[in-house]
C-alpha cells in the first residue's frame, strides 16, 4: 500500500520519457517525474525513499523533495494565501496544504506562522487543522528532560478562558504560560522564547518569558530611564502606582516595577516623591 502524505520506500517498475512508475508489492503505483529526480541515477529494480503527495491534478506524485511537515505531524508553518474557503500553508513542496474553515480554530493571516496537524481528509488528501491540542504530548511521554530555569522556544497554540497560553515547546511538548506571567497581547501562532520555572507533576511544563530576577529588573530599569527621557525627565509613576496602570505603560508588574525603581534610587539616578518620579542623571 502506497502511503499518501508520507516517505515510502517503492521499487521502480518501469520508466516512461516523462518519469518513472514506483510500486510496493501490490498493484498501486506512482509517478516520479523525471523533473522530480533530482538528476539521481535511477534504474529498473532499484529500492527508493520517496514522499508521496497529490497533485493539482489530484492524481498520486512522488517527489526526492523532503518535506517541512508529513501526515501525523504537528509543525509551525506559513500560510501561503487565505481563500473564501480556507487557507493553504506551505510544506515545501510545488503544492500547499488545504486549510478547511472549519479547521481554523482562529483567524489566519497570510505569511504568518502557526501550528499545524497534517493529517489526510476524506478524500484522501493531505490538509491541515490548528486544532492540535490532543497531538501535543507531555515532555515524560517521549522521554524528554527538561529542567527548571532552561530556557527553551514555544509556539502559542491557544487561549484558555482565563487568560492562561497553551504552548508547544519545540513545536511537540504540552506547556502553558499562567496569565500573571505575560504582560503583552499574545496571539495564537506567537513563537516565544521562555523559561521553565516548573515542571508540574503531571508532566506539564509550567513557563514564562520572563527572564531572571536579575536580568528582568535590568530591562525594566532601561524602560524606565528611557521612558523619563522621553518625558521631559519626569512620569506620575511611582512605587504607590496601580499596578494595571503600571501594566498598560511597561508591561510589566507592580513588584518587578517597584524592584526596578528601586535599583536605580540606589545607583542614585532617580528620586521618588507623591506626584511621581524624576530623573537624577546629568546632576551634580
Amino acid at each position: 500500500m502506497i502511503n499518501i502524505g508520507r516517505n515510502n520506500i517503492l521499487e521502480v517498475k518501469r520508466e516512461k520519457d516523462f518519469g518513472f512508475y514506483l510500486g510496493d508489492y501490490g498493484r498501486d503505483e506512482v509517478l516520479l517525474p523525471k523533473s522530480m529526480t533530482e538528476n539521481k541515477k535511477i534504474s529498473i529494480g532499484d529500492k527508493i525513499e520517496v514522499f508521496v503527495y497529490r497533485d493539482s491534478k489530484d492524481r498520486p506524485i512522488a517527489t526526492f523533495k523532503k518535506p517541512l511537515a508529513m501526515v501525523g505531524d504537528v509543525a509551525y508553518l506559513k500560510v501561503a494565501y487565505i481563500t473564501n474557503f480556507g487557507a493553504f500553508v506551505d510544506i515545501g513542496l510545488d503544492r500547499d496544504v488545504f486549510v478547511p474553515l472549519k479547521e481554523q480554530r482562529f483567524k489566519l493571516h497570510k505569511d504568518s506562522y502557526y501550528l499545524f496537524y497534517i493529517y489526510l481528509d476524506k478524500t484522501g488528501r493531505i490538509a491541515a487543522t490548528t486544532d492540535v491540542d490532543k497531538y501535543i504530548i507531555l515532555a515524560s511521554d517521549d522521554n524528554k528532560e527538561y529542567k527548571v530555569g532552561e530556557e527553551v522556544v514555544g509556539q502559542v497554540y491557544a487561549r484558555g478562558d482565563n487568560g492562561t497560553l497553551l504552548i508547544a515547546v519545540e513545536s511537540k511538548y504540552r506547556g502553558i504560560i499562567l496569565p500573571n506571567e505575560y504582560y503583552t497581547d499574545v496571539y495564537p501562532g506567537t513563537e516565544l522564547k521562555l523559561r521553565i520555572k516548573i515542571i508540574y507533576e503531571d508532566g506539564v511544563i509550567g513557563l514564562t518569558p520572563r527572564k531572571t530576577r536579575l536580568s528582568e529588573r535590568e530591562k525594566i530599569q532601561e524602560e524606565i530611564l528611557k521612558y523619563l527621557r522621553k518625558n521631559g525627565g519626569f512620569m506620575n509613576f511611582n512605587d504607590k502606582s496601580k499596578p494595571e496602570d503600571i501594566k498598560a505603560t511597561f508591561n510589566t508588574s507592580k513588584n518587578y516595577f517597584k524592584m526596578a525603581l528601586g535599583g536605580l534610587m540606589k545607583e542614585g539616578k532617580i528620586e521618588q516623591n507623591e506626584e511621581g518620579t524624576r530623573l537624577l542623571e546629568g546632576r551634580k
